[in-house]
């Protein structure tokens, strides 16, 4: 596994998990499997696709199954960003059929959610194969599960956008509006951060981008602009700042905007729109 698909640590991950196995367990555990499975019945189950995408959360899946019975054998079959076919095996498990069963449903919506943000994800980058344009996701989140969002948006090849309001200034029409103007908006972020901290400035028009530039900003978003919009935009830049654009980015828009010349295009589609990947524990 590449550092650029290496899972969030442990640490942060397993209290979501936790807490799904929680939510799932109720107040008296998995009542269907303790009534019908005898303590001792072993199983072997396999994880596996039902639909072709871009696998991710098999990492979750797995602190899942070990967390609801460490007895639990786990065997990958597959990794996560790994492009998979209908019924690639992805994860074998062999132990207490009472565990497998208690731990399916949770590994499973984990596993097909992400997979289907890193398959969602992958189709955008493969749409901008051969322009410099970086696809990056966005704050647009399922709340409490961003870190996994994020890392999913990795495994299907995209880049990360900043995690939260601490990571970066990015001061948006509403902060400009609230400020009365770019210029004093970006000398008040200038005057109170520190010298690792990035400044970028959202725009919507051609004027509001050269008022960015003159005040040396880091990073300029191209909102909602144009494909020809935004080759005027990237000719006017000449290379000063980042350009990011952003706004009714699909399929369909994504290799027009790419081959305007911009740096990095975010879409919140691909976390908050993605569709679920199918998959299965089959025993």
């Amino acid at each position: 596994m590449s550092d650029q698909l290496r899972p969030p640590p442990a640490l942060l991950i397993e209290p979501l998990v936790r807490l799904a196995l929680a939510e799932d367990l109720g107040r008296a555990g998995d009542i269907t499997s303790d009534l019908i499975l005898p303590p001792g019945q072993r199983s072997r189950a396999v994880l596996v696709a039902r639909k072709p995408g871009v696998v991710s959360g098999l990492v979750v899946a797995a602190l899942a199954f070990g967390l609801v019975d460490s007895g639990l054998v786990l065997r990958s079959e597959a990794q996560d960003g790994d492009i998979v076919n209908v019924g690639t095996p992805l994860l074998v498990l062999e132990g207490a059929s009472r565990s497998l069963l208690t731990g399916e449903r949770v590994a499973l919506n984990f596993v097909g959610h992400l997979s289907g943000i890193a398959t969602a994800t992958r189709a955008m980058v493969d749409a901008v194969a051969g322009t410099k344009a970086k696809i990056v996701c966005t704050r647009k989140t399922t709340p409490g599960l961003r870190i996994l969002e994020k890392y999913a948006v990795r495994c299907g090849g995209g880049f990360n956008h900043r995690f939260g309001l601490d990571d970066a200034v990015l001061i948006k029409d509403n902060h400009i509006a609230a400020a009365g103007g770019i210029k004093t908006a970006v000398e008040r972020a200038r005057a109170g951060i520190g010298h690792m901290v990035k400044i970028e400035v959202e725009v919507d028009t051609l004027a509001q981008l050269e008022e960015a530039l003159s005040l040396g900003v880091d990073t300029v978003l191209l909102d909602n602009m144009s494909p020809e919009t935004l080759r005027d935009a990237v000719k006017m830049n000449a290379g000063r700042a980042t350009l990011e654009a952003s706004g009714n980015v699909t399929l369909a828009t994504v290799r027009a905007i790419a081959e305007s010349g911009v740096d990095y295009i975010s879409s919140g589609a691909i976390t908050h729109s993605a569709p679920n990947l199918d998959v299965a524990l089959d025993f």
